[in-house]
């Protein structure tokens, strides 16, 4: 009977230091490419953790991100779905990516392409052709991981 105890107590000892280690958050790395946004007025949070590689032409401002493969990812704050195909392109200035694609949304039961984004104050301005819709930056604060939900702080 008195082995009971002191496997418990064991079992306690060992457990502890996994179950301590289990609750600490895991902050993923963001990537030279998340940086890049945030030199340029954006934030890390319109890329999704999963860049594998970016080139951007500092005259021109065309860039191209690469990711690990085609990605899916729910928008706050109206939980729209967006894809991301597995190489996104544009031209980026301060405030301002044009020419955007490789960036679709699915609003009113159909997939839209996303044109353009602007920064605009606390806001970001999201261009679909000449229709445009606007969001608070701070949704975009954090980066997410593809296939789940983007953080509405």
């Amino acid at each position: 009977m008195r082995q009971i105890p002191f496997i418990g107590l064991l079992f306690h000892f060992l457990l502890l230091p996994i179950s301590s280690q289990a609750a600490e958050p895991i902050v993923p790395r963001l990537s030279a490419a998340h940086a890049e946004l945030t030199d340029y007025g954006f934030p890390v949070g319109l890329l999704p953790i999963e860049v594998t590689a970016y080139a951007i032409n500092a005259t021109s401002g065309d860039f191209y991100v690469d990711l690990s493969g085609s990605c899916r990812i729910t928008l706050p704050p109206d939980n729209y779905l967006a894809a991301y195909s597995k190489r996104i392109k544009g031209r980026i200035v301060h405030g301002r990516i044009a020419e955007l694609d490789g960036i679709r949304v699915r609003a009113f039961f159909r997939w839209w392409s996303l044109t353009g984004i602007r920064a605009s104050g606390e806001n970001l301005v999201f261009e679909v052709g000449s229709v445009t819709a606007k969001y608070p930056s701070k949704n975009f604060d954090e980066s997410p991981a593809c296939g789940g939900l983007h953080s509405s702080s």
